[in-house]
């Protein structure tokens, strides 16, 4: 069984590619690849179900999530897989009602509110344990004057004569008929003749914002929480956006972390490696006493089990690696130095 092509290359985006451009290469490549165009075409069709398939998956944030931590083994049991065309069409309906005039599909659907970004550096032991943390931001919001409209007070948005409300023209193109954007309006169905001052005539009006996040044990560097329904609103009543925190560790001192597990060093003395000893070190759970066996190689990593931190999906804690390091002092006394050159002739 040939293996899965890797969705980023089938949809040809990048890595970090965000939710637009990723619907803008599958409306590119479905119009490219779409049955209506390549009848009789079985490799054209395969290469539609499979572009499909892709945007299906980089198209849900928690299945890109997946998708992105363990590729396509991530989306088992996840309702991911190649789709019949019934499927596709019913799923991206205002894709296809876009692109090949599908105006039956339903209404004119109300844009969905911005996403917001905020880049939150933590701790090591915020984020190893977890934090609540007030974030303030800015963000649009609905115009208090105008009420969202646009419109200046007293006065109201006109239905725009051009699509007659309805937010997109259609137009022949060769053989087929294309549903665009209004040029007159927009895509907003209506049009204002006097504008809101205050916003601007954008119906919103950027405002400053406190909210609480909870950050969960285990997170690192580079992991993005998603705080829903506190992006930007909307312009014509769609849902708000939602708020990504991106989450930033400061370096420790003593601790270096990878993943869950957590490393230092423990500088022992000549004494100490050779004879043996009990020592009490620190970790981030507390200190914790360690005994170093007589006859210590320098280099020695001794595994703390469950002293590291806490695993992001909640199976438990990471362990803490102390390497042993033999410390040579720079400066000896007289009587030091006359007890090492003793031990030297012993062949020590």
């Amino acid at each position: 069984m040939a293996a899965k092509a890797d969705y980023y290359e089938v949809l040809k985006v990048s890595r970090d590619a965000d939710a637009v451009e990723i619907k803008r290469a599958y409306r590119s490549l479905a119009m490219q690849y779409h049955p209506d165009r390549n009848p009789g075409d079985a490799e054209a069709e395969e290469r539609f179900k499979e572009c499909a398939e892709a945007y299906q998956v980089l198209a849900d944030a928690d299945k890109r999530r997946l998708y992105d931590a363990y590729g396509h083994a991530g989306l088992q049991g996840e309702g991911g897989g190649s789709a019949g065309f019934e499927d596709i069409f019913s799923q991206f309906g205002d894709i296809f009602g876009d692109i090949f005039g599908g105006g039956g599909r339903g209404r004119r659907q109300a844009a969905r509110g911005a996403d917001l970004r905020y880049d939150l550096e933590l701790s090591f032991e915020e984020a190893a344990f977890g934090v609540k943390r007030e974030i303030t931001f800015h963000r649009r919001e609905q115009c208090e004057v105008c009420k969202g409209t646009g419109a200046e007070e007293g006065s109201k948005p006109e239905r725009c004569t051009t699509c007659q409300g309805e937010g997109r023209v259609t137009r022949q193109q060769g053989f087929f008929m294309v549903q665009t954007s209004c040029p007159v309006c927009r895509g907003a169905g209506h049009t204002i003749k006097h504008r809101c001052k205050p916003c601007g005539g954008q119906g919103l009006a950027t405002v400053e914002r406190t909210v609480s996040v909870t950050i969960p044990p285990g997170v690192d560097t580079g992991v993005r929480l998603r705080v829903s329904g506190e992006g930007e609103a909307a312009r014509q009543g769609g849902a708000r956006g939602d708020l990504y925190v991106f989450v930033q560790v400061a370096a420790h001192e003593a601790f270096q972390r990878d993943g869950a597990d957590v490393y230092s060093e423990l500088k022992m003395s000549m004494s100490q490696a050779a004879l043996g000893d009990e020592v009490e070190i620190a970790t981030i759970h507390g200190p914790e006493k360690v005994k170093i066996p007589a006859g210590t190689q320098p280099g020695s990593v001794v595994r703390l089990r469950r002293k590291g931190v806490a695993r992001l999906n909640g199976s438990g804690f990471g362990d803490h690696y102390l390497t042993l390091v033999l410390h040579v002092p720079e400066k000896l006394s007289r009587e030091q130095k006359k007890l090492l050159a003793q031990l030297r002739e012993e062949g020590l």
